[in-house]
């Protein structure tokens, strides 16, 4: 059961890391798992014609240098730079992972009934990564919940690419241009970023922070702090309705 607080809201925006899985899964298991696998896929396809588009996307200076793309790819990494070109090759390696069963998404416990309710009751549920539409489609076809697939239930992808920055309230005024029927008040998004939570109530839209275990301890300063949702379950229902009463009377 869809927990009352969210009844309001006709579009309901997720960010993935922190929000709707561990914080860990994208540094310590994605991550990793595309710099072991990029060496041997770049001798193997470096020449192909459906990597052409991948290669191409980088800077010049790496596009026709096999070890220096792949160096320009550890460098990113390490410097945790999300280049949307980076974005889209990271999304190609994780494919074979996710199809080969390697890889899973470990979702929060209230995550996939989450989703699964508010689709039943007639909202939207929208995804907003910094990762590639690609790799939040595999990533949401590929979970631990049951259904394992959950991207049955979602209607919008947005990343850096399609919409914008997400500390820029300008990306959260372009996924609101896509459904311009419907009132900014009722879109709801959640993230574990402050910043991007600003972003999104600075466009209009409704935002809380989310608090999830593993997740760095928010500033107790900031005044959002203290509206942290710990889930989405209906068990966390006084919460969630106290913390979006607080928003509504901040911004009267």
């Amino acid at each position: 059961m869809l927990a009352r607080s969210f009844a309001g809201f006709s579009v309901i925006v997720l960010d993935i890391e922190g929000t709707v899985c561990p914080i860990t899964f994208v540094h310590e298991v994605l991550f990793p798992y595309a710099l072991r696998a990029l060496p041997q896929y770049l001798d193997l396809h470096w020449h192909d014609s459906a990597f052409a588009q991948y290669r191409d996307a980088f800077p010049e200076e790496y596009r026709n240098d096999r070890l220096a793309l792949e160096s320009h790819v550890r460098d990113l990494v390490a410097a945790d730079i999300k280049a949307p070109y980076l974005k889209a090759l990271q999304g190609l390696l994780w494919q074979a992972g996710y199809d080969s069963g390697e890889l899973k998404a470990p979702v929060f416990p209230d995550v996939a009934l989450f989703i699964s309710e508010a689709h039943s009751a007639g909202k939207k549920v929208m995804i907003y990564s910094s990762g590639s539409v690609p790799a939040q489609k595999l990533f949401f076809a590929h979970t631990t919940a049951q259904p394992s697939d959950l991207s049955q239930f979602i209607t919008g992808w947005f990343d850096t690419v399609n919409a914008g920055p997400k500390t820029e309230a300008s990306s959260y005024a372009a996924i609101l241009s896509t459904h311009p029927d419907i009132e900014p008040s009722r879109w709801l998004f959640l993230s574990d970023n402050l910043n991007e939570v600003n972003a999104a109530l600075a466009a209009g839209m409704c935002s809380l922070p989310v608090s999830r275990p593993g997740n760095a301890p928010l500033p107790p300063e900031n005044s959002l702090s203290g509206m942290a949702i710990p889930d989405f379950s209906p068990e966390s229902e006084t919460k969630i309705q106290k913390s979006l009463a607080t928003l509504t009377t901040g911004r009267d």
